[in-house]
């Protein structure tokens, strides 16, 4: 049972409408058994036999029940999460609910602030069974090698600079690093974006890319420059001889992933070069 509520707890689930009550409804939690959503959370017009998405937690006597208010992250999940009061137990982040979440003083890697945001994962203690935050993530991010390759999509969320460029969690669960010649744009702690692995290194750990490898990343480009030509009248103060600071301002990218898809674009006959601007051919 305790590891069928570790499993399920503080995660979102849909789930079916099994009867209602003076209290609520009770929704079929699998192997959960029955869970009660209290009748504030309960949909207008909901009725046995339909499906509600759900977040389940424990209230304040242990017992899992279900809301329909779906927090910032779940278990398993790292967030930016700002910290709203502090005790002489912990510190307690708004993560989207009106019960904050609570982060122990032994699970705060520096000790928390009111009014400022930290980088904390959601877990289940395995204790209690409730759930609750930490900001120690090295001890949370994965060690193990992950099933990563060259070019994936990944989501990512920035921890912050580094020598190299940026240090980011990859799908919140393993360290990436973003060398600071791939990115073209000012990154903050918290920042939550999508972008790719550039490369799985031999020691397994993973260079990554906010710009999608290859000839895709090329395409998308044409495309964008061709969108911002329309949006422009026709013409686009920009070439393969501006200065990178400007295209990098532009379009985000390198000159060289730039001139790469003005060449493209050149060859299909959509633009003419001139000088000092590109023209909708």
């Amino acid at each position: 049972m305790f590891y069928i509520l570790w499993a399920m707890l503080g995660t979102i689930h849909t789930l079916t409408v099994l009867r209602e009550t003076d209290h609520g409804i009770y929704l079929d939690a699998l192997e959960l058994g029955d869970v009660l959503m209290p009748t504030r959370y309960v949909p207008e017009n909901c009725q046995p036999g339909d499906e509600v998405e759900v977040f389940l937690y424990l209230d304040s006597e242990d017992r899992p029940v279900a809301t329909n208010e779906l927090p910032i992250v779940t278990v398993g999940e790292v967030g930016y999460l700002e910290a709203v009061s502090v005790n002489d137990v912990g510190a307690f982040l708004d993560w989207g609910l009106p019960k904050d979440l609570f982060v122990p003083f032994r699970e705060q890697k520096t000790e928390m602030e009111e009014g400022r945001s930290y980088l904390v994962m959601v877990y289940v203690d395995e204790k209690s069974q409730r759930i609750a935050g930490t900001s120690r993530l090295d001890r949370m991010i994965s060690k193990t090698p992950g099933d990563f390759y060259d070019g994936q999509e990944v989501e990512l969320i920035i921890a912050g600079d580094t020598d190299l460029g940026y240090k980011a969690i990859v799908n919140h669960t393993h360290w990436g690093v973003l060398y600071e010649n791939e990115v073209f744009e000012v990154l903050k702690r918290g920042d939550a974006m999508t972008g790719y692995i550039r490369k799985v290194r031999e020691d397994k750990k993973l260079d990554l890319t906010l710009h999608r490898p290859g000839y895709a990343k090329v395409t998308d480009l044409a495309d964008a420059i061709m969108k911002q030509i329309t949006e422009d009248g026709g013409t686009l103060s920009l070439t393969d001889k501006s200065p990178a600071f400007e295209i990098s301002d532009a379009f985000g990218v390198s000159k060289k992933v730039f001139k790469k898809a003005v060449g493209q674009l050149y060859r299909k006959k959509m633009i003419v070069l001139e000088d000092g601007r590109i023209r909708r051919a």
